[in-house]
């Protein structure tokens, strides 16, 4: 029995159905049952245990991103600028939670709450129109990604407490208060959005 269940639960691994708990019994026949659930008079064997809190999986993560706002827009910037679109929504979510109209006291501004030197230097000339902001937004995001060896987290620092910030610490998340809230709060978004557990590395 045990040879023959870890033969069907890889055979269920391969072909992606392990999303419940699954258990194998033996028929009147004498042949093998898979069940998700237990049936009166025959003795079960759970194989596959579905985890108490599970992640989204691949199937639904596409549908998630999908769904959320202005998600046409932050797509086609995402592929213009080799981001994860997973990414661009969770700075959105964190920064402006995609109020388009956001203005912070410090003058960010816009859905990814450009400042104004940024907004100029990414070439946006209404902060206030999504599209432009957004592909300004993720211009900004994919440079720092590059100086920061696409290490996500240095780079989500960066965009918070701008990039001199960070080099100036050695490569590490700076210590101000609102950096480290912002910085994981992004992280967890960002791995919700691509079906990962909440430590998963990146």
């Amino acid at each position: 029995m045990k040879s023959l269940t870890t033969g069907l639960l890889g055979l269920l691994v391969l072909t992606g159905a392990a999303q419940a708990d699954v258990f194998v019994s033996v028929d009147a026949n004498g042949s093998y049952v898979l069940s998700n659930v237990h049936r009166p008079g025959r003795h079960y064997e759970r194989v596959i245990h579905e985890p108490d809190a599970a992640v989204v999986s691949l199937d639904q993560q596409p549908q998630m991103i999908a769904a959320q706002p202005y998600a046409e827009l932050v797509s086609a910037a995402a592929t213009a600028n080799e981001l994860p679109a997973a990414l661009l929504h969770a700075v959105i979510k964190t920064e402006s939670s995609y109020n388009a109209r956001a203005t912070s006291p410090k003058g960010a501004r816009g859905l990814m709450q450009l400042m104004p030197d940024t907004a100029r230097e990414m070439g946006v000339t209404n902060v206030y129109d999504p599209k432009a902001n957004i592909q300004g937004g993720a211009r900004y995001l994919k440079r720092l990604m590059t100086m920061f060896d696409n290490d996500i987290r240095l780079a989500v620092a960066a965009y918070n407490a701008g990039p001199q910030a960070v080099l100036s610490r050695g490569n590490v998340v700076p210590p101000f208060a609102e950096t480290q809230r912002y910085v994981p709060s992004v992280l967890n978004q960002y791995r919700r959005l691509q079906g990962l557990s909440a430590d998963a590395p990146l």
